[in-house]
């Protein structure tokens, strides 16, 4: 079961520092699972707060692996997305058990230049479905919402956070 879905960003931009990165999208799904102790607001800034976790987590394991293969952070040249995702970096890292949601959770991530997509799901699902799944999302993302384009810099320094 996915548990969430990220789109972030991986490489430094105007409007952010050198370690910061800015959640363009997150999905969670399935039921919330929330003490009733807390407010919806606690518990909005909660979840929230797991996203930026996972996130900074997904942004460490691109830079990490970008700087192994010796790969820099690029900007793309529009109608290049096929490309930029062919060279696009991947990988996986555990969150533990109960770290983050209520179940030992696997994040999957595909770094596409400035860009990271992240799937969070469970150990036991099919990852290298979810890997195709995950390329499959990040293609469409990047062909229809010019996500890699001139001006998509406005993009990240000007989405407002839920």
């Amino acid at each position: 079961m996915v548990s969430c879905f990220l789109i972030h960003t991986v490489c430094p931009v105007s409007a952010l520092s050198a370690a910061e990165s800015r959640i363009l999208y997150a999905r969670v799904f399935g039921p919330e699972t929330g003490d009733a102790d807390f407010t919806p607001e606690q518990r909005r800034l909660m979840q929230k707060e797991k996203l930026h976790v996972v996130a900074r987590q997904a942004r460490s394991a691109v830079a990490l692996s970008r700087e192994a293969s010796g790969g820099l952070c690029v900007e793309a040249v529009l109608g290049e997305e096929a490309a930029a995702l062919g060279e696009a970096d991947s990988g996986m890292f555990s969150l533990g058990n109960a770290e983050l949601f209520p179940h030992r959770s696997v994040v999957l991530w595909l770094g596409v230049q400035s860009l990271a997509f992240s799937l969070v799901c469970r150990p036991h699902e099919n990852l290298l479905l979810a890997e195709g799944v995950l390329r499959n999302i990040a293609r469409h993302c990047l062909e229809e919402l010019r996500l890699l384009g001139p001006g998509a810099e406005l993009l990240f320094s000007d989405v407002a956070e839920k």
